[in-house]
């Protein structure tokens, strides 16, 4: 199997592994070893000057993500979660407002809008891309439109698993009903369209930083990407309670959403080696692709795209299939994961706001999908187990 399907070089870190050790969904340890040294360099100088909040590796780390993406402006806040909540305040989204999102995605994208007093319209996705869908967000923004309770306001594009969603249809949507635009890239950093790296497909794009994201930080961390600088100088404004020029000069209502500066560090240590770990990322993913195709149905690509592959994810026949193919890789040492065991509309946080539209394909899709490992650790040997395991063998 292995001299079949080979995945090429990972990033370099001698560690021997035991054809019979469990294989890590997310070795963070193994990275840590291999990165240990920059990073505690870049710890080591926030420790010196002490600059806890908002020190000068904050806006380094701005400048570093705002040249990778292309987008003009950068601003670090303290999740993933928190940008959104941001740029939706900056917006001035609120009671009676619709924000459409798809159902099959975390929760914090879904959050947000009722944390503001908005109503999340959830919208089914494409079942080969698992990204949103424009012919259902087309047919529920008129189911909106036409109940007449909620002002329809916003679109939020996820970038699921590292891919990016259909922005030129977005694009079109938002512009033709007057809808403001916004991408949740916190799973797809790094990904590309069209040959452009994600952050300036939509107004305001946010990011995260969570450990187990493609660039992740030892904590939390996340930031928004933006080409308008008066939206940038108001994000700035309310991740830090609404100041203006001065501190204690409040403009407006904010919150606490910096980004910690040991975080900062961290992540510039990280962004040095990342296009390395996308590439082992990319490898392994073909060498999921050539070993599984025919046993499980793998991950459709975006076209013209590029991965950040966050999540590789197959789909099984059925659920008593999944279980099956999980309890055989569990007895192999291969873990697995469930993204996600049950979309957001039926969520019982999220029923009751929920106009009872049927999403078929996302429920469909909560009840066949499998992740399976893919990180820039994997040996190998490890791959190749991975494939052996799903294909039956051994």
């Amino acid at each position: 199997m292995t001299a079949q399907h080979p995945a090429p070089d990972r990033p370099k870190l001698d560690r021997p592994v035991p054809d019979s050790a469990p294989i890590a969904f997310l070795d963070l340890p193994a990275q840590q070893a291999r990165l240990g040294d920059a990073v505690r360099r870049r710890v080591d100088a926030v420790m010196a000057h002490c600059r806890f909040v908002m020190g000068p590796e904050v806006a380094e780390l701005e400048r570093a993500l705002a040249a990778y993406s292309g987008a003009a402006e950068c601003v670090g806040v303290s999740s993933g979660t928190d940008a959104i909540q941001i740029v939706m305040m900056a917006e001035g989204i609120g009671p009676g407002d619709a924000v459409f999102l798809p159902a099959f995605t975390y929760t914090a994208t879904a959050e947000v809008p009722l944390l503001l007093g908005a109503t999340p319209v959830f919208v089914d996705v494409d079942p080969r891309t698992f990204q949103i869908d424009p012919d259902s967000l087309r047919a529920r923004i008129a189911d909106i439109r036409a109940a007449g309770r909620l002002r329809p306001r916003a679109v939020i594009g996820v970038d699921l698993f590292g891919q990016p969603a259909p922005w030129p249809a977005l694009r079109t949507i938002a512009a033709h009903e007057g809808l403001f635009l916004m991408d949740d890239c916190a799973q797809s950093f790094g990904g590309a369209l069209s040959g452009r790296k994600l952050g300036r497909e939509a107004t305001a794009t946010t990011l995260s930083f969570f450990p187990s994201k493609p660039l992740g930080a030892y904590g939390d961390g996340g930031a928004i990407l933006t080409d308008d600088p008066d939206r940038a100088e108001l994000y700035r404004s309310l991740r830090t309670h609404g100041e203006g020029r001065t501190r204690y000069e409040v403009l407006r209502t904010g919150m606490n959403g910096r980004l910690d500066t040991l975080q900062a560090a961290v992540l510039l240590a990280k962004l040095e080696g990342f296009d390395a770990e996308l590439a082992r990322r990319e490898a392994i993913a073909r060498a999921y692709d050539a070993g599984l195709a025919g046993h499980v149905a793998i991950p459709a690509r975006v076209p013209d795209s590029a991965s950040a592959w966050a999540v590789y994810a197959v789909l099984t026949e059925d659920t008593p299939a999944r279980e099956a193919l999980q309890a055989r890789l569990q007895g192999h040492g291969v873990p697995s994961a469930i993204y996600y065991p049950r979309p957001l509309h039926l969520q019982p946080a999220y029923q009751p706001h929920h106009d009872g539209a049927r999403l078929p394909v996302a429920e469909d899709l909560a009840s066949r999908i499998l992740a399976l490992p893919i990180h820039p650790e994997l040996t190998d040997g490890e791959v190749a187990r991975v494939i052996a395991a799903v294909q039956g063998q051994g």
